[in-house]
């Protein structure tokens, strides 16, 4: 499908151009931020040429579209005609604090990536470069080719200043004079080659510091004058506030900036920049193992973007280095190592195609199309590839290995981790380190991660759930169990399933039901063996040894506990039938969520086959739903 035909459906799936109140894009991902979320159409969206998926996470719609997400993001932005005057800028209100902040930083970081990567990229090169002894430091060739790679770092605050303004609804350009107060070679003269220095402004005491490279401060005063902005706009006749609003708002916020925003943001910046180092050194193997097992898990729900301005504060504060960078470099090429093992032993020659561009991208730092393409619908080269990413982690981590400018992780970052005074055993450690977790989740996945079903010829890409209606027989000498309905209701694929981690059967295999009555009951006789204090999901153990998690609704967790009635505690035992959690159909849905339930086989691994076996649409409490085949 061709970039303007997939932008039009992009358009219609996400409710219309009337239903989209902000829009950007970051590597791989285009970021709506819809006004109604409930006209959106994932489904239809997942199912189109060139989208890799949809992710619902952040208090974003997120479209998963891979290398070419920038022509995309282009033929929307000309179809619609979208710009900063006609986007609103807001979260919608019924988001979580944490939503609003992944969006917030999201909104203002991924525009500045499009300069500050290659501006990474190139300062990594002109290191190598030193290092091998082709430019010498402060000659006319190092001084060009460093101007060229640390402008867009050292103004930094005017970059910053025009997202941030444009995202909290203020006058971008006017947040590009902000940043560019904060670096003025008059500002910077004063300074001279002091760090601090007391001055004064009409008698107002000063101390100014510098403010090259420097992230927070300039984006608390953007948001500072936007407030100004939208105050004078609202009181100034039509007439002269388009100018005068800004006059006033910088004339405000510029001196309060350098008098008291500035100087607490920095202090308060580089007071949480010194408390991550000192929670990394309590013990660095353990830190590192831990963020590169989870990195990929953040990824796949979009919260990473929150690391990004920490990353980018440790990079412009104290020693200007940062470590959470390079522990990241074994968590995406660990991923990468897993979808090299899938292409290898595929035999599908549709999908082996999928894995091998999916190995090329993630080489240079796009992980979204091994992830959600290959290696999270297979499952555990997923889980193969964050367990190998602690294991270089962990080495990183005991060398300390450290990065001097920022950029998405790739190939290119081994440049970016070479220091100014040569190449030491920090640098050859983030190869090493790498290299293992690269090659251990490629040989694991090979032998070990790949289900039999990939190794044939003829078979659909991406999905591991036999056919909704296929009958279960025992010619395979296994033992079958069958598990009962625990609901009233209309059937669907796991993979329909609103929820990402649900649908890519990351939690396990299984079956979902759109309940009529507002019921769970005992699937089989067994134990309870956890109920949420939300009462929403219940873990469940049927005396056949079978894990079950039914899980009542999407995102129902945020309604804690209301609208449920447990009948049941944890460590009860039941039978087949029992009163498990009643709830509200009707309230949740006027709350805003949806009731559908997943089912879950939480310990899938340890069937041969997990087959839905109810061959109509609505199910009554009690019907066989599953066949189990124990392996």
């Amino acid at each position: 499908m061709k970039n303007k035909e997939l932008a039009e459906s992009i358009i219609k799936y996400v409710g219309g151009k009337d239903n989209i109140s902000s829009l950007v894009h970051c590597a791989t991902r285009l970021r709506f931020v819809l006004k109604d979320n409930h006209k959106a159409d994932a489904e239809s969206l997942k199912k189109q040429t060139g989208v890799i998926t949809v992710v619902q996470s952040g208090g974003q719609f997120q479209v998963v579209i891979g290398n070419h997400v920038n022509d995309v993001f282009n033929d929307i932005m000309q179809l619609t005609q979208l710009n900063e005057q006609n986007m609103t800028q807001e979260t919608p209100k019924n988001t979580n604090i944490l939503s609003k902040f992944i969006d917030l930083i999201s909104g203002i970081f991924i525009p500045t990536l499009v300069v500050i990567v290659p501006a990474g990229i190139l300062k990594g090169v002109i290191s190598f470069l030193l290092v091998i002894n082709v430019i010498q430091n402060k000659t006319p060739n190092y001084n060009f080719l460093w101007a060229i790679a640390d402008a867009p770092f050292y103004y930094l605050p005017i970059i910053l200043g025009f997202c941030a303004v444009k995202k909290f609804g203020g006058n971008p350009f006017v947040g590009m004079a902000l940043g560019a107060s904060l670096v003025h070679p008059n500002i910077v003269g004063m300074m001279g080659d002091s760090l601090q220095v007391t001055t004064e402004f009409f008698h107002v005491p000063i101390q100014l510091i510098p403010y090259a490279s420097s992230v927070f401060p300039i984006i608390i005063a953007s948001w500072f004058y936007s407030l100004l902005e939208k105050g004078f706009n609202q009181i100034m006749h039509d007439s002269f506030k388009r100018f005068i609003a800004p006059l006033f708002g910088i004339i405000i916020t510029i001196p309060l900036t350098f008098a008291v925003i500035g100087p607490v943001v920095t202090f308060l910046s580089n007071a949480i920049a010194a408390g991550i180092i000192y929670i990394y050194h309590l013990n660095t193997i353990i830190a590192s193992m831990i963020l590169a097992a989870f990195w990929q898990v953040m990824v796949i729900f979009g919260i990473h973007w929150g690391l990004v301005p920490l990353a980018m504060n440790n990079l412009t504060t104290g020693s200007q280095e940062d470590f959470m960078l390079p522990i990241l470099l074994p968590a995406v090429f660990a991923q990468v190592g897993a979808v090299l093992a899938v292409m290898l032993r595929s035999k599908d020659k549709q999908f082996k195609a999928l894995a091998s561009s999916s190995v090329l991208s993630g080489i240079f730092g796009v992980t979204e199309p091994a992830i959600y393409g290959v290696n999270l619908p297979l499952r555990k080269p997923f889980i193969i590839g964050c367990i190998s990413a602690t294991i270089g982690g962990a080495i990183i981590g005991y060398y300390h290995t450290m990065i001097y400018s920022f950029g998405l992780i790739s190939i290119f970052s081994f440049l970016q981790i070479i220091p100014n005074n040569g190449i030491d055993e920090r640098f050859f450690a983030a190869i090493i380190g790498t290299l293992v977790s690269f090659s251990l989740a490629t040989i694991v996945t090979y032998f070990f991660g790949i289900p039999k079903e990939k190794n044939q010829t003829n078979t659909q890409p991406a999905t591991t759930t036999e056919p909704l209606t296929e009958k279960v027989t025992n010619d395979t000498g296994h033992a079958i169990v069958t598990l009962s309905s625990p609901m009233q209701g209309k059937v669907i694929p796991l993979n329909q399933v609103n929820d990402q981690t649900f649908a890519s059967e990351l939690m396990g295999k299984g079956i979902a039901i759109i309940p009529t009555v507002g019921e769970a009951v005992a699937p089989e006789d067994g134990e309870v063996v956890s109920l949420f204090r939300t009462k929403h999901a219940i873990g469940f153990l049927t005396n056949s040894g079978a894990e079950i998690l039914i899980h009542i609704g999407i995102d129902t967790v945020k309604l804690d506990g209301q609208h449920f009635q447990a009948h049941v505690e944890a460590g009860s035992k039941v039978k087949k039938g029992d009163l498990l959690v009643s709830f509200d159909i009707q309230a949740i849905k006027q709350a805003g969520y949806e009731v559908t339930t997943p089912i879950i086989i939480t310990n899938s691994d340890d069937y041969q086959h997990i087959q839905c076996i109810f061959e109509q649409e609505d199910i009554e409490f009690g019907q066989e739903l599953l066949a189990l085949s124990k392996k």
